[in-house]
């Protein structure tokens, strides 16, 4: 059993299949990941957030729970989570957003950019890279106004979280470049397949 490590502020992208079980690690603690999916048959469907939070009636996913596609097939199913909190509402960082939101004048291109890139060699464009279920991501929400904040992750050194893969998949995966979003210290991501 093979764990890789993916640097801080940089991304991969690799096949798994139906039944294989796919561990995301935080070796180092406070550290986001994000993951987006795509059917390997077919890359015009991929992993929804507004899909899976219908179907969970909640934004808060952890251990039973099922990731969907924009089709509504099953894609992962959540097998066991340390840590309990993630997020699937907020989009994969970018060189726009820091622009925009943190007047960054020479922006990291950010996951997105990093997603872009590996998901290339498999033919998946960048205007296609959907929200990402951001593995270890604290991000809470104003029940009165609704207003969202970006808090550091509540995972511990070793901490993971494990995905069965319902069909076979094309996976991206980051070690996520946003400083708010990791306590503001970028670190690597562990990931296996098994």
């Amino acid at each position: 059993m093979t764990t890789t490590i993916i640097p801080p502020q940089s991304g991969t992208a690799f096949l798994v299949k139906k039944g294989q079980r796919l561990t995301v690690i935080d070796p180092e603690g406070q550290q986001v990941s994000d993951l987006v999916a795509f059917n390997a048959d077919d890359t015009s469907e991929w992993l929804s957030s507004g899909r899976t939070l219908d179907y969970a009636s909640r934004f808060l996913l952890t251990t039973g729970d099922a990731l969907y596609s924009n089709r509504s097939t099953p894609m992962l199913v959540i097998e066991s989570d340390d840590v309990g909190r993630h997020d699937f509402l907020l989009a994969p960082c970018s060189r726009e957003m820091f622009a925009k939101l943190y007047g960054h004048t020479e922006p990291h291109r950010g996951c997105f950019g990093n997603l872009a890139e590996a998901l290339e060699p498999f033919g998946i464009e960048p205007d296609r890279i959907p929200t990402a279920f951001n593995v270890f991501m604290n991000v809470q929400v104003n029940g009165e106004t609704g207003a969202l904040s970006v808090e550091p992750p509540l995972s511990k050194a070793g901490d993971s979280t494990t995905f069965i893969a319902q069909i076979d998949l094309i996976v991206g995966l980051t070690a996520c470049s946003a400083g708010l979003s990791n306590n503001f210290r970028f670190k690597p991501i562990s990931y296996r397949i098994e």
